[in-house]
């Protein structure tokens, strides 16, 4: 499925560990605290079991946030980047 993760995490270090993490799950970067890629329910599972050490501060989140197929259907995304940086046909760029 589909998976959107999206974070604000204030220590630099930690920001820029996370991100790594997220790559190794073969995530990609839609904006500069926001990953998407297609997760199965048991890697979901232990990403939302290893993210908190990546938090540091009181105001520090981490968002995991499945998309079924309705859900990416729509999506509308504004954008300047060209529309094959899109890989997902589903989401309509405006």
């Amino acid at each position: 499925m589909i998976t959107l993760v999206i974070y604000d995490i204030s220590d630099d270090a930690s920001r820029t560990r996370l991100s790594g993490y997220l790559k190794q799950y073969g995530l990609r970067r839609v904006q500069y605290s926001g990953f998407r890629g297609e997760l199965n329910a048991n890697d979901r599972h232990v990403l939302a079991q290893e993210v908190p050490k990546f938090l540091s501060a009181e105001k520090d989140s981490v968002y995991i946030i499945p998309l079924c197929s309705s859900c990416l259907k729509s999506i509308s995304i504004a954008s300047k980047k060209k529309a094959e940086f899109y890989e997902d046909e589903r989401v309509k760029i405006v």
